[in-house]
């Protein structure tokens, strides 16, 4: 992105990637989950999992507004890393009782 000066294709593409790791992640949790069962510790863990349904609705958000301000989007994807600086504490919480 930086070579092209944070152009809109650019910014749409990585985007797109980063979206694409966010839906891998929401897939391999419910996969997770349907392998372990619903009344599982893991998906009692997991729970709601807002951040993760946040992450990626952040993402597509940020594709669209791509085509408004790519600075928009830079922003959201930073806003969505700094969501996930926090270490997610949920599953050690839940196994360590």
């Amino acid at each position: 992105m930086g070579e092209n000066h944070f152009g809109h294709l650019p910014v749409l593409v990585y985007g797109v990637i980063l979206l694409m790791a966010g839906v891998a992640y929401f897939v391999l949790c419910h996969a997770l989950i349907a392998h372990h069962g619903a009344d599982s510790a893991l998906a009692v863990a997991l729970g709601q999992d807002r951040k993760g349904k946040l992450s990626v609705a952040f993402y597509l958000l940020a594709i669209v507004l791509s085509f408004v301000d790519a600075r928009l989007s830079l922003a959201l994807y930073v806003l969505v890393a700094l969501m996930w600086v926090k270490p997610d504490r949920r599953i050690e919480r839940v196994l360590a009782d």
